[in-house]
């Protein structure tokens, strides 16, 4: 049994929020960048460009990317064989939320109840999700989501005789719908399967896979290459003003399901498709 001091979670929660507001991960730079080289408008070219400009100039300055630093979501998984000490696991986590989001002059979005709107002044509660998985660490990814691309996801509770041509429809039809509202150029995530927060769950988990690579099911994998041929197809581009560069990527993560169902999950993420992730 290994232990771990809540102390050493809160302190790298911290740095993790501040770390994924001022820097995307490398696979994210390298897919707007490649993204610019593919755009066929000039226009679209020029704001892929200023986007680069800005991510530059976002690390260099030690500032956020994004003037909509996000609600923090984080994701642990907890070994099996790890003991924590110290304090509430969650109350730990939204310690460095809270240290962060104070530390990193990062903007303060969360209101403590959905409909009183009163702002609790520090982004926290974060959303947390845990998961109990084999060995002696913690996995700690922080994934700071911007609401602009948040209200436009969706979720569609299909009927099995959909099929493949019903999911492909569905992810078409909500980034088609989110327009220029979710930021593009985006990244889309998508979950098929599971139950109705299931599926939810596993589109949020598919952005955080590096822009590029594919799925190891051969269905799931040519899936993804033509809803992104398809999008970039759309004619919204960048900035929703036109191009050929609309998404960056499609991410589709699946799970075993009822046999009444296919419920489909489409998470959208603008560009700032943010994360950063630590192993304790």
């Amino acid at each position: 049994m290994r232990t771990v001091h809540s102390d050493e979670i809160t302190r790298n929660i911290k740095e993790m929020c501040i770390e994924a507001n001022y820097r995307l991960p490398p696979d994210m730079v390298k897919a707007i960048d490649n993204g610019r080289a593919d755009e066929k408008s000039p226009l679209g070219r020029q704001i892929l460009g200023s986007l680069e400009e800005n991510l530059k100039t976002a690390w260099d300055e030690q500032i956020p990317i994004c003037q909509d630093t996000g609600m923090a979501v984080v994701f642990l998984e907890i070994g099996q064989d790890v003991h924590i000490e110290g304090g509430f696991l969650e109350d730990a986590v939204n310690e460095g939320v809270r240290q962060g989001y104070a530390e990193g002059y990062l903007r303060k979005s969360v209101v403590r109840d959905p409909i009183l709107r009163e702002n609790t002044k520090d982004n926290t509660p974060a959303v947390i999700h845990e998961k109990i998985v084999k060995g002696d660490r913690i996995r700690i990814t922080v994934a700071p989501k911007g609401f602009g691309s948040e209200n436009m996801s969706r979720v569609f509770m299909l009927k099995p005789a959909d099929s493949l041509d019903g999911v492909r429809k569905a992810v078409l039809e909500a980034v088609c719908d989110a327009g220029p509202n979710a930021c593009p150029p985006v990244v889309v995530g998508v979950g098929i399967g599971g139950t109705f927060e299931k599926c939810a769950s596993m589109a949020k988990e598919a952005l955080l896979r590096e822009a590029g690579s594919h799925s190891d099911i051969p269905y799931v994998k040519e899936l993804e290459e033509e809803l992104l041929d398809e999008i970039n197809k759309s004619g919204i581009g960048p900035a929703g003003l036109g191009g050929t560069v609309t998404a960056l990527a499609v991410n589709i993560n699946t799970y075993p399901t009822h046999i009444a169902g296919l419920p489909v999950g489409v998470n959208i993420c603008c560009h700032v498709n943010r994360h950063a992730v630590r192993v304790l």
